[in-house]
């Protein structure tokens, strides 16, 4: 056993349940271990009944993921040293347990085998927004949890934020629903905490639990981020034998990974060879109608209307990250909420500035590119004395992006344009006037502001 497996447990503790919880309630905890049981004794009886009834459950799982095997836990008070009745493990359920909905909130995605309760599924497919980017993982996903897909493996690559994960757990919520099976054991975990709780039954002299574990008593392997495994061979070895016993004995796998397998470095042909049998489906980056559909989608999640001038200003400048576009998002509401006003343009572009967006390396030679373009004018006209309407327009948009999109001051902006610093900053809070007022000009404003860069 570790020298001091409850220090790990806690820490793991930390890290996924709700601060609040954890620092009233599992920080004042002490515990003795042996190489079966853990011990803990509360401050006073209270906080025993509390963590009996709300917190066993996740305290075994957290023990589970450190030591290689779920011990035996007890919980006792301080004040009166009596043993509470209550301790785990929890006898094997009939059915599948669910979370209440307090615990479900902040516990760990762990793995789960026969003693284990369900994970707490964030995602589904009902809340996946499917485009042409995504759209073939999709449906492998959905079959693969509905249909008795054809093959027993799948492999979803994409970048970071893209929607991987969100499919992976779509896929253990299906399983873990509608399953027509009493007891399908479903693993879900990333690479590192495999390769962790390998390490700690290594440490522990338990690696014949650690491997009856994942290869006699699971059903379905959902493993995120097997890149992480790259230039590791004895975890990759692990793995390896771990895919071919449940390959072997008709169970199902699911993988995801930041690349595609013939693009993994350092790792063993013959794992490679295994992540590429069953099917392998790539996630691209969304296109413009798809990161706009992602936008009113968890708008409406939120209870909330954004016009179409900020989903295209969103969708326009934020295309890499699916991620990021929902942070965007989120942060907009919180402040529209906070403030309360309506989300408008301007609100949008102050949010947008904490976000890295296409739009920030425009140089000036663009904009004045994009401003005679659009408003069909010369780059002499714009420059000129000229107090025509169009040209005027055409200069306060023109100063309104070089001051967002470039760091030249106001003074140098206009030596671009032969105007005065003061001219340049009346036409800057002119575009912001009829942009926050969403007027016509104003709409007319911000749909072209949004095309810089596009």
């Amino acid at each position: 056993m570790l020298n001091n497996p409850w220090a790990t447990i806690q820490t793991n503790l930390k890290n996924c349940l709700n601060p609040g919880i954890y620092q009233v309630w599992i920080k004042p905890l002490q515990a003795e271990c042996t190489d079966t049981s853990i011990v803990l004794t509360a401050p006073n009886p209270f906080v025993t009944s509390w963590v009996q009834d709300r917190l066993l459950s996740a305290i075994g799982e957290a023990a589970t993921a450190v030591l290689g095997y779920r011990p035996e836990i007890t919980v006792k008070s301080r004040n009166t040293g009596g043993t509470s009745p209550k301790s785990a493990p929890a006898p094997i359920p009939a059915e599948p347990i669910h979370r209440t909905r307090e615990t479900s909130v902040s516990l760990p995605i762990l793995p789960r085998v026969a003693t284990v309760a369900s994970p707490s599924w964030k995602f589904s497919f009902d809340d996946f927004v499917v485009g042409p980017c995504n759209e073939m993982a999709f449906m492998a996903s959905h079959n693969f949890a509905t249909q008795g897909f054809a093959s027993d493996q799948l492999f979803l690559s994409s970048g970071p934020g893209l929607g991987k994960t969100h499919l992976i757990q779509a896929i253990g919520k299906i399983v873990a629903k509608t399953s027509n099976r009493q007891h399908v054991n479903t693993a879900y975990l990333t690479a590192e905490e495999f390769a962790n709780q390998m390490v700690y039954s290594l440490k522990s002299r338990t690696i014949d639990q650690f491997k009856a574990r994942y290869r006699d008593h699971v059903d379905i392997l959902l493993l995120e981020d097997i890149n992480f495994l790259q230039g590791k061979g004895k975890m990759q070895d692990e793995l390896l034998a771990t895919i071919k016993s449940l390959q072997t004995h008709g169970k199902k796998i699911v993988f995801t990974c930041s690349c595609l397998p013939k693009e993994l470095k350092d790792i063993n042909p013959e794992l490679a060879s295994r992540f590429c049998q069953g099917f392998i489906s790539a996630i691209q980056k969304p296109d413009f109608a798809t990161r706009t559909k992602i936008i009113r989608h968890k708008a409406h999640s939120y209870q909330v209307n954004i016009s179409r001038d900020v989903e295209e200003l969103l969708a326009h400048n934020l295309n890499t990250d699916v991620r990021q576009l929902e942070s965007c998002l989120q942060n907009l509401v919180l402040k529209a909420r906070l403030l309360k006003q309506n989300i408008c343009k301007d609100m949008a572009l102050q949010i947008l500035e904490n976000y890295e967006c296409n739009i920030k390396e425009i140089d000036l030679q663009q904009i004045v590119g994009f401003i005679c373009k659009t408003y069909e004018i010369s780059r002499e006209e714009l420059a000129s004395k000229s107090r025509k309407k169009l040209n005027v327009l055409a200069r306060n948009t023109a100063f309104f992006l070089a001051r967002k999109y470039t760091d030249l001051s106001l003074e140098q902006i206009g030596k671009q344009f032969n105007r005065r610093h003061s001219t340049v900053l009346k036409g800057i809070n002119t575009v912001k006037r009829e942009v926050s007022r969403e007027t016509r000009l104003g709409n007319q404003l911000a749909r072209t502001i949004s095309g810089i860069g596009n």
